[in-house]
């Protein structure tokens, strides 16, 4: 992720994190009884979530990636 200090609140959350509260955002906007203004808010904050899970995964294919082309010890 980024440097701590100057990380936005998004960027502090872990991935399960982010992907918990995506959950949530996803299933309040498929139940429905939220207004326009609501539910774009709530799809804003979905692709900002989105976003970050995506950073925390390809954080971890580079290690994965990197662990592989290390030779055995």
């Amino acid at each position: 992720m980024t440097d701590e200090k100057n990380a936005g609140p998004d960027e502090r959350l872990s991935y399960e994190q982010a992907r918990a509260e995506l959950a949530t955002v996803v299933e309040r906007l498929e139940t429905g009884g939220t207004s326009l203004e609501e539910s774009l808010a709530l799809w804003e904050r979905g692709e900002k979530l989105a976003e970050v899970c995506q950073h925390w995964l390809d954080g971890a294919r580079a290690r994965i990636d990197a662990a592989r082309r290390q030779p055995d010890a």
